[in-house]
C-alpha cells in the first residue's frame, strides 16, 4: 500500500525525529505520534523504524512533568502536559513494538492507577478531579489506560492492577458500554455518546462500542471476572444485526472536527485545523470494510461464546 510505505519513509526521516524532539504529541494527526499509533492499529507497528521509536522513548523519558497537574501547586496544565488517554495509547504502541515500557518509562503505569476515579473511570480534564459532589469520569479518558494495563502486562497482575482493572470493568458496565456521563460537569459526554454506536477506524484514543465490548470481554478472559449479560448482550446483538456477514463497514471518522495545537515560527502554540496524513485518509473511508475492525469483531464473537 503506497500510503503505508510513505508513512514508513516519513518515520525514517530526520523531519520525523525533529518533530518528536519539538513535541512528542502535537500536532495532530500527521506527526510521528499519530503515524506510529496508526501503524499499531493497522497491525504494522513492528515495521516502525527503530530510531523514531527510540526518540519517542527518549523524549517521553525527558518530559519535565510526569504527573497530571490537578492542584495549583502542581503546576499549570499546558500544551506539553501528558494526559491519560494519550499515555494509554502510546503505552500500547511502544509495548507492541517491543519496548519494555515499565523499565524505560517506569512512571507511566503508576500514572494510570493513581488517577483512576472513584467509579473506575479517568478524565483528561484536570478540573474533573476537583468536583466534590459527583464523579465526572470520561469514557475516552478511561479506555486506553484500561487496555494498556489489561493487554500489556507480561506477568501476573499485581493486586493493585487487578483492582484497577476490576474497577475499570465495572465502570464500562455501569455505562452499559454506550452511555455518556450523567454528571453536570461532564454533561457534554452525553452528546459524544450518541456517536459511539457508529464504528470507526482508527480510534487512537477515541471510543466506540466495539472497542469497549472487546476490552470488557478480554478482561473476563484474562482475569476470570464476571460480566453482566444485560450489558453485553444488547450491544453484541445490535452489532450482529448490523454486520451479519462479519465484515465491519466504517460508519464515521471519529477524528473529524478535532483541532490541533501547532507551533508558529515564533515558538507560540496556537489552535488550528488538524492536517490528515494520506494513510489516515486511506484507511478511514466511511462505508469501506475495515479488516482491522472485522478481525476485532471476530475476536469478540469468539470471546462471547
Amino acid at each position: 500500500m503506497k500510503e503505508l510505505e510513505d508513512s514508513l519513509r516519513y518515520l525514517s526521516s530526520d523531519r520525523a525525529l525533529a518533530s518528536v524532539d519539538a513535541d512528542v504529541y502535537w500536532p495532530k494527526w500527521d506527526s510521528p505520534w499519530w503515524h506510529l499509533s496508526l501503524l499499531y492499529e493497522l497491525g504494522e507497528i513492528k515495521r516502525a523504524p527503530a530510531p523514531v521509536i527510540h526518540e519517542m522513548v527518549r523524549a517521553l523519558a525527558a518530559s519535565p512533568t510526569k504527573i497530571f497537574p490537578i492542584h495549583p501547586h502542581e503546576g499549570p496544565a499546558g500544551p506539553h502536559t501528558h494526559c491519560h488517554c494519550a499515555l494509554g495509547n502510546m503505552y500500547q504502541v511502544l509495548s507492541a513494538w517491543g519496548v519494555p515500557v515499565d523499565e524505560e518509562l517506569p512512571w507511566i503505569r503508576p500514572w494510570f492507577l493513581r488517577y483512576q476515579m472513584a467509579d473506575g473511570g479517568l478524565n483528561c480534564d484536570e478540573g474533573a478531579y476537583l468536583v466534590a459532589d459527583e464523579c465526572p469520569s470520561s469514557m475516552v479518558g478511561t479506555i486506553a489506560p484500561f487496555e494498556a494495563v489489561l493487554l500489556y502486562t507480561p506477568r501476573p497482575y499485581t493486586p493493585e492492577e487487578l483492582a484497577f482493572l476490576e474497577k475499570g470493568a465495572r465502570f464500562l458496565q455501569q455505562r452499559r458500554l454506550s452511555q455518556g456521563s450523567a454528571t453536570r460537569y461532564n454533561a457534554a459526554e452525553q452528546q459524544s455518546a450518541a456517536a459511539w454506536q457508529k464504528l470507526c477506524f482508527p480510534r487512537f484514543y477515541l471510543y466506540d462500542v466495539l472497542r469497549g465490548l472487546h476490552a470488557l470481554l478480554r478482561w473476563r478472559e484474562k482475569t476470570g471476572g464476571q460480566v453482566d449479560e444485560s450489558v453485553v448482550e444488547p450491544v453484541y446483538s445490535e452489532l450482529q444485526r448490523r454486520f451479519p456477514d462479519g465484515q465491519i463497514r466504517l460508519e464515521r471518522r471519529a477524528y473529524e472536527g478535532i483541532g490541533t495545537r501547532m507551533r508558529t515560527p515564533s515558538g507560540e502554540w496556537v489552535r488550528q485545523q488538524a492536517a490528515l496524513s494520506p494513510l489516515l485518509t486511506a484507511v478511514s473511508e466511511v462505508g469501506a470494510v475495515s479488516p482491522q475492525l472485522s478481525r476485532q469483531w471476530a475476536a469478540v464473537r469468539a470471546l462471547y461464546r
